[in-house]
């Protein structure tokens, strides 16, 4: 018999279980809801980039769910402007990219639901999480998860979610690249280190996406990044809601991040909307990588 989601969260804290089992829920619907909300929504998120209606609707719809579970204190979401206080009584603060990858929703590409959960107060850095998720809505919606117990892969049916991987780790060695940016705006160091992968034999694989993307990475190895470039030091991707979930579930499939100097798990946030260079893969390329970028 197919183990579940919810028997396999029979091990851990059984607050933290109900609430990776809401937000497994609440993924479920919004992966119905996604061929009925498309168009651009006229407004701007706090990085000034133009909302899709699904953006804002994911948004208000995964906070207002998790106001009722009465579990989480606050959220920290990529479409608001400030952190979002829910019950003051809450257990839980939760990092949150509602819809990441939106732009890809009208060319029917890869999009999913970014999640860190902690028990300190928000902003703090990444290591302190207790759990990290991500829904992917693919051709099939799959929830990952950790709960610093390993990295499992669950599949959804007519019955829910239900297992498909145990324990997952990095395969090694590596065989994808997928990294964000214009080639020709990547610092030279940093474009002679992913000229050496495809010397390699590594192939490139990039969606637009990051919870995509990193999906492939944690499948079949390799190094996922949207590096520092010339214009743009800080990179694109956020600290909180996208590097640290995605960073602590890589760490748990024995895998590593950094953003050129240290694990992205270990730098201190100086607000919730910072932006980080971000790179993530197998341990021996970060490795390799930070050695070349310091």
């Amino acid at each position: 018999m197919t183990k579940t989601l919810e028997e396999h969260l029979e091990g851990i804290d059984s607050e933290l279980a109900s609430l990776i089992l809401k937000i497994s829920s609440i993924a479920n619907a919004i992966s119905n809801e996604l061929p009925y909300r498309r168009g651009k929504a006229n407004t701007k998120n706090v990085f000034g980039e133009l909302q899709l209606v699904v953006d804002k609707w994911a948004d208000q719809f995964l906070i207002n769910e998790l106001r009722k579970s009465g579990l989480v204190k606050t959220v920290a979401s990529e479409e608001q402007p400030d952190l979002v206080k829910l019950n003051e009584e809450g257990i839980f603060n939760i990092t949150l990219d509602p819809l990441d990858g939106s732009s890809n929703i009208e060319s029917n590409n890869l999009v999913g639901t970014i999640v860190g959960i902690y028990k300190k107060d928000l902003p703090t850095q990444g290591k302190h999480q207790i759990a990290a998720m991500y829904i992917l809505y693919g051709p099939v919606t799959t929830l990952v998860y950790t709960a610093q117990n390993g990295v499992h892969e669950f599949l959804h049916t007519k019955k829910g979610f239900v297992f498909r991987e145990e324990s997952i780790k990095l395969p090694e060695p590596g065989k994808l690249y997928g990294i964000g940016g214009l080639r020709k705006d990547w610092l030279p160091s940093f474009r002679k280190y992913v000229e050496e992968l495809e010397m390699e034999g590594y192939k490139l694989r990039y969606g637009g996406a990051f919870v995509g993307d990193f999906n492939q990475v944690l499948h079949y190895g390799g190094l996922f990044a949207y590096p520092a470039l010339t214009t743009n030091p800080n990179g694109k991707l956020r600290l909180l809601v996208e590097s640290n979930p995605i960073s602590f579930i890589a760490r748990e499939a024995e895998g590593a991040s950094t953003n050129g100097k240290c694990s992205i798990l270990e730098v201190e946030p100086e607000h919730i909307d910072q932006r980080i260079p971000t790179y993530i893969g197998n341990k021996n390329l970060i490795e390799k990588l930070e050695k070349i970028l310091r």
